[in-house]
């Protein structure tokens, strides 16, 4: 299988090159991702545990999906596309805002991304990719602020700093 090559990026978003994703990681190098989050009608956000196969942050609980745009794919048709190929289903989505962050793994690897952060709406259960994803749950916004604050190590880094942008996001917009 051939590594998937990510979008590096100035901080004004604009394509600066391609870089195989493993590499990227490893010289913590700004490129595109996105993170989506999928609600229900009762407001709770969709949660993933992420494979334990997974070479970095396995088992730790994530948002519904995220990941990195293919060369040529809009940020919606590459959350789109993940969406389905973890969590098994396709729903609209908006992109709400986006933002820079860098966070270092335990493995030594660093996520520098900027991140497009998106929404969409769904209330059936998923059906999970079992190579992607170990398990899934639904959780209130408010529950969730809380257990990332009583149970931190059970989370991806990422999530932490994506969640907590997300949360103040819906502090200040009607959505």
């Amino acid at each position: 299988m051939i590594e998937e090559n990510v979008i590096l990026v100035n901080t004004n978003d604009e394509q600066i090159g391609l870089m195989p994703k493993l590499e990227a990681h490893e010289k913590a190098v700004l490129h595109r991702a996105f993170s989506v989050f999928i609600l229900n009608s009762k407001n709770e956000i969709m949660l993933q545990q992420r494979a334990h196969q997974k070479y970095h942050s396995p088992l730790l609980w994530t948002n519904t999906c995220c990941s990195h745009q293919r060369e040529g794919e809009s940020n919606i048709e590459a959350g789109s596309r993940r969406l389905f190929e973890e969590m098994g289903f396709r729903t609209e989505l908006k992109e709400l805002f986006h933002f820079i962050y860098k966070a270092p793994f335990d493995n030594g690897l660093t996520e520098h991304e900027l991140d497009h952060v998106m929404i969409g709406y769904y209330n059936d259960s998923p059906a999970i990719n079992l190579e992607e994803v170990e398990d899934w749950k639904w959780m209130m916004i408010e529950d969730v602020k809380d257990d990332i604050e009583k149970h931190p190590e059970i989370y991806t880094v990422w999530f932490k700093i994506i969640f907590d942008e997300f949360y103040h996001y819906l502090e200040d917009h009607k959505l």
